[in-house]
């Protein structure tokens, strides 16, 4: 039930500790040394925020081992997670927004996927593994698989009211987002649009083209602006909980703080 991005990061990280220390390694065998030495190898020189995504996932694996008593010592003992610094700016300013979905150079389907991102304040994943058979374009609204696998709703406003339709084109079934052109590799039936033979959009590609067209920005600014800009706009904290579907509302106090434009 982990989230793609989760299991992305599982894969990764577990991957590496087998790579680095070889598939015959026992669990009782594996130290903080031998933990340590793959951390520092493969993201020593990385943000605070990957080096601490893959201590999330190694210490939800220990767990797991220890549960099952697997393991009779911590191999992370005396292995620290990094200090995030906050970033304040994370929103993006509305007119570079605006500047960014009218630009003519952006396709039909990027525009949709930034509009619907902000317009819903939903995490780019749960937009990206959206099929059509989740919509609900009528009342402007979907089903997403959000996280710890629960079923969510989002909702849009006129925007992307306007160019679903279009980029939709009549296609009833599969994906939302999809390839511009057919996949070498024939990906699961689930990613794929029956009718037209074209994959579901990854992330990879997504984070590509917004990074592109805004200059640097990710596609989670669009989230994090947008409740933001609500939050300036005077929207209460608990309507700003349930756009967000945060489950702690001391996480939203980022975004209720009023920007220096407020």
């Amino acid at each position: 039930d982990l989230a793609r991005n989760s299991l992305r990061t599982y894969h990764q990280t577990l991957d590496a500790l087998v790579e680095d220390h070889c598939p015959e390694l026992v669990l009782v065998k594996l130290t903080p040394a031998k933990v340590r030495k793959t951390l520092e190898k493969r993201w020593g020189d990385a943000a605070p925020s990957t080096w601490n995504s893959r201590m999330t996932a190694l210490q939800s694996f220990v767990r797991y081992c220890d549960r099952n008593e697997w393991i009779k010592r911590h191999p992370l003992k005396g292995i620290k997670r990094k200090r995030e610094p906050r970033d304040e700016t994370k929103a993006i300013a509305y007119e570079d927004i605006d500047t960014i979905l009218s630009d003519p150079g952006v396709g039909l389907r990027e525009k949709l996927l930034w509009r619907m991102l902000y317009e819903t304040a939903a995490r780019t994943n749960e937009l990206l593994a959206l099929n059509i058979e989740d919509l609900d374009v009528g009342r402007k609204r979907a089903v997403v698989i959000g996280k710890g696998g629960h079923r969510e709703v989002v909702v849009w406003a006129s925007g992307t009211a306007r160019l679903l339709p279009r980029y939709l084109n009549g296609r009833k079934r599969g994906p939302v987002f999809v390839t511009s052109r057919k996949p070498n590799v024939v990906p699961a039936d689930s990613d794929l649009c029956p009718d037209t033979g074209l994959g579901r959009l990854s992330y990879q590609q997504a984070w590509k083209q917004f990074s592109q067209a805004s200059k640097g920005s990710t596609l989670h600014q669009l989230r994090h602006s947008a409740l933001t800009h609500l939050g300036e706009e005077g929207v209460s904290a608990i309507l700003l909980q349930a756009k967000s579907r945060h489950s702690d509302p001391r996480t939203l106090a980022r975004y209720v703080k009023p920007g220096v434009e407020a």
